[in-house]
């Protein structure tokens, strides 16, 4: 997925089934929280009724009579699938086709972009109704969703018609070849989950330059400059104080390489699923002389992460 080529209504509902985290996105999203439950009104699903799914060569196709919008968001299920039955916790990539209800165009396809989106379809991170229209039912499930679009001036709702095409369930850590780290680096303790901790008492000079260290080498997948991974992270400043962690939230996270600063594409590309890798990510690969929440402008950060899953 490309930051350059999504809509903020087509954010928005990327956004809303939990597909953009990490993402600039940010406060473009208008839709909803993603983990809200989705209470469709009789009205609203009259109107996804009205729309007809056929497929035309296996890409979805909706018809219906535009404008077509929706006062809430609203979800239809149209058919339960017959693949390997979908699981809390697993992987799932999704693939839709993004309308606008005022005229019937297509806004957005993945289709087109040759890759289908993946979701970790974990409770609270997604909506809710989605999570419901898909765990324990199978992958090829197809459903239609709606919501309305309150970037528009017209009144107009977004329509989407969403298939699950595939699933699979992530590793809970990294695993793989222990790997000896280079001298002068902070040193990285394992709780017995897996969890990381940090002392850079150990540390020399604070690094100019990206530091990638494999500490844990899988035998995975290889991961690309674009691939989808889902990884558990923790990260540093170099003074040591932590400001993000996927472990305290208690579940990975799952993003595009493609839309995140550039010390993570850079240094996480070319290494494999199964890996843990320590990433020392100097400022203008980070966040520049940008403040980002927490992090101060012109900060070196410091990041391990377990590379659990990739596409």
């Amino acid at each position: 997925m490309k930051k350059n080529v999504l809509t903020a209504a087509v954010i928005g509902a990327v956004a809303l089934m939990g597909l953009t985290a990490c993402t600039s996105a940010g406060d473009a999203s208008p839709s909803p929280s993603a983990s809200a439950a989705v209470d469709t009104s009789a009205a609203d699903l009259a109107a996804l009724e009205s729309i007809t799914w056929t497929d035309a060569d296996g890409v979805p196709l909706l018809e219906f009579e535009a404008p077509l919008s929706v006062g809430a968001s609203a979800l239809r299920p149209i058919a339960d699938g017959d693949g390997d039955a979908i699981e809390d916790g697993m992987n799932v990539s999704l693939d839709y086709v993004v309308y606008s209800g005022a005229d019937a165009e297509v806004m957005y396809s993945t289709y087109d972009e040759g890759t289908p989106e993946v979701v970790s379809m974990t409770e609270g991170q997604v909506l809710q109704d989605l999570y419901d229209a898909l765990v324990g039912n199978g992958v090829g499930t197809t459903l239609i969703y709606a919501y309305p679009d309150t970037t528009s001036t017209d009144g107009s709702s977004v329509i989407m018609a969403v298939t699950a095409s595939d699933a699979s369930m992530p590793l809970d850590r990294a695993t793989g070849t222990t790997v000896e780290p280079a001298d002068g680096l902070p040193t990285v303790t394992l709780a017995e989950d897996g969890m990381p901790s940090i002392d850079f008492s150990s540390a020399g000079e604070m690094p100019t330059e990206l530091v990638v260290q494999p500490l844990i080498e899988g035998d995975g997948a290889t991961v690309s400059s674009e691939s989808q991974v889902t990884v558990h992270y923790t990260g540093w400043l170099w003074d040591g104080e932590q400001f993000d962690s996927s472990w305290d939230r208690g579940a990975p996270s799952t993003f595009s390489l493609a839309s995140v600063i550039a010390g993570w594409t850079q240094g996480l590309a070319g290494q494999t699923v199964g890996s843990q890798v320590l990433l020392v990510i100097p400022p203008d690969l980070g966040y520049g002389d940008t403040d980002s929440g927490s992090i101060p402008a012109g900060s070196t950060l410091v990041f391990v992460v377990d590379i659990l899953a990739a596409s």
